[in-house]
């Protein structure tokens, strides 16, 4: 089926979705896990954050680290940003959280210098997982333990994603696309920053799921742990033909190897509500 994609300035854009008519109810069981990178100067990182299970909403961002060039750790307004955005999730009906309101509040409510990109995902009972991103931060669908879909990303050109923030250059919430994905039950969401997605493709993710989910089932908290600890290996590997190297090359850059970075993994599980 295809339907369309609604940035929130009003352009439309086409994007297939996988949609079969599941249960009455369904819900989202949820792990994470965060790997910030190793710097003294930022021990949290410039990744964060949230899972409210109570709203069957998730999300992640990522402070853009040019600013430290300016002595501003993006991490603090990466952080601010999912606290006010869990914060706004909460204050939502159940079942029915409005992704484009709760993206404007917690920028509006996030004060801290810097910006970062943003990826939140909330479980509404239309058999449709819903979407709001900035930049390059994502998600991915894995159906029967296969790769279904991947959202897009935003970028001004190679590794300057979109970003929400507070200056005059930064984007505003108008710049986020919306989507909605059908989903059933035994579906796997994978969210991640761009520390994930710079260093896993697809089918290594399919593979981690098959193997993780072979004997013990689907575990979210274990299943975050491994897709992350792998990207971690992959973003150290000088030699591997990463995506990031891959999207270097489209652009015309020399890149060899994986992307250190944060690493920012929740898994969802999506499950019949009993």
């Amino acid at each position: 089926m295809i339907i369309k994609r609604r940035r929130l300035d009003g352009e439309l854009e086409a994007t297939t979705v996988l949609r079969e008519r599941g249960p009455a109810k369904m819900k989202m069981s949820c792990g994470a896990l965060y790997l910030p990178k190793d710097d003294e100067d930022k021990p949290l990182g410039e990744d964060a954050h949230f899972i409210c299970a109570e709203k069957q909403t998730i999300g992640v961002a990522d402070g853009v680290g040019g600013w430290a060039k300016k002595g501003v750790d993006a991490g603090e307004y990466a952080r601010q940003l999912m606290k006010n955005a869990e914060i706004a999730s909460q204050k939502e009906p159940n079942g029915e959280v409005q992704l484009k309101r709760v993206l404007g509040t917690a920028f509006l409510n996030t004060e801290a210098q810097g910006s970062s990109t943003a990826c939140i995902v909330t479980l509404k009972q239309d058999y449709y997982l819903h979407a709001i991103c900035v930049g390059d931060s994502g998600f991915m669908i894995f159906r029967d333990k296969k790769f279904v879909y991947k959202s897009p990303i935003q970028q001004r050109c190679f590794n300057c994603p979109r970003q929400l923030g507070n200056s005059n250059k930064s984007d505003k919430p108008c710049s986020a696309i919306e989507i909605k994905v059908g989903v059933v039950p035994g579906d796997i969401i994978v969210l991640g920053t761009d520390g994930l997605l710079n260093n896993m493709f697809p089918a290594e993710i399919e593979d981690v799921i098959k193997k993780t989910t072979l004997e013990e089932g689907v575990n979210p908290e274990k299943l975050a742990l491994t897709i992350a600890d792998l990207a971690l290996y992959n973003s150290f590997d000088r030699f591997f033909y990463s995506p990031y190297a891959r999207a270097a090359r489209k652009a015309g850059k020399e890149h060899s190897g994986g992307k250190i970075d944060d690493i920012t993994v929740i898994v969802a599980h999506i499950l019949p509500y009993v």
